[in-house]
């Protein structure tokens, strides 16, 4: 039979244990939280960057055009 200091120090482990088991649970929410930001962030930057390359596609496009035209007026 235990007897009541026996369960009294399980308690404290268990309680300590579970203390340790929120921190880390915290912990873990808080970087998922900064995770999903940083995601959202690239998602943003690589959009833009995908915009940025369209365009100067066209520009780039739009330049060999004219150098054709030029060189078959000339």
């Amino acid at each position: 039979m235990e007897t009541l200091e026996q369960t009294t120090a399980d308690l404290d482990r268990l309680e300590a244990r579970m203390q340790n088991m929120v921190e880390r649970l915290e912990r873990l929410e808080e970087e998922n939280r900064s995770l999903h930001a940083r995601q959202e962030s690239l998602v943003a930057e690589r959009a833009n960057l995908v915009q940025r390359n369209e365009e100067a596609r066209s520009r780039v496009e739009a330049m060999i055009e004219r150098l054709k035209s030029m060189e078959n007026a000339g």
